[in-house]
């Protein structure tokens, strides 16, 4: 009997914590904060405006933010009409020589991102902001070509980025 006494007060225990944590639809368990009457979000494009232009890295970023609201809320994704509303443009897509050697040659080189993002919250318009800037860089040896190494290092950027651009919009870090 005991032992069931002590199984009954840890359950309820558990319980009531967890309708604390949850009972107010603002917490979750994924670390985001969107508001109980919040129910669909739409990610427009993000096009490509920088003056070196990678095909590919709108598509991708586009991807990984649909792909990282998806995992981590329960938002409906809309193409259009969302609650929430998130969009940009790439600005920034630069290569530069950051660790030069004695001979004046660079040893290693940076590939920085920037985009600039909007968060438009049609339920809360005092959560939105324009033209937010996100940057996020990976350095590589320059022994290597850009071409080799470009895919890789554009994944782990934008996989940097799209964390900043979640936690600035649901997650309000």
């Amino acid at each position: 009997m005991k032992t069931f006494l002590k199984w009954l007060v840890r359950v309820s225990a558990f319980s009531f914590m967890y309708v604390c944590a949850t009972s107010c639809g603002i917490y979750s368990f994924s670390g985001t904060s969107i508001q109980p009457d919040v129910h669909s979000i739409t990610v427009n494009f993000i096009e490509n405006k920088a003056l070196l232009v990678n095909p590919e890295l709108s598509n991708l970023l586009t991807e990984e933010l649909i792909d990282k609201y998806r995992k981590l809320t329960s938002l409906e994704m809309l193409d259009e009409g969302g609650d929430l509303e998130v969009g940009g443009e790439i600005t920034g897509y630069d290569v530069r020589a950051t660790a030069v050697t004695a001979d004046e040659v660079a040893a290693q080189n940076r590939l920085t991102i920037t985009v600039k993002m909007y968060y438009i919250n049609n339920k809360h318009p005092e959560e939105n902001f324009e033209a937010k800037s996100f940057t996020a860089y990976e350095d590589y040896d320059s022994t290597q070509s850009l071409d080799a190494v470009q895919s890789s290092l554009c994944q782990t950027i934008v996989e940097t980025i799209v964390e900043d651009i979640f936690n600035a919009t649901v997650a309000n870090w």
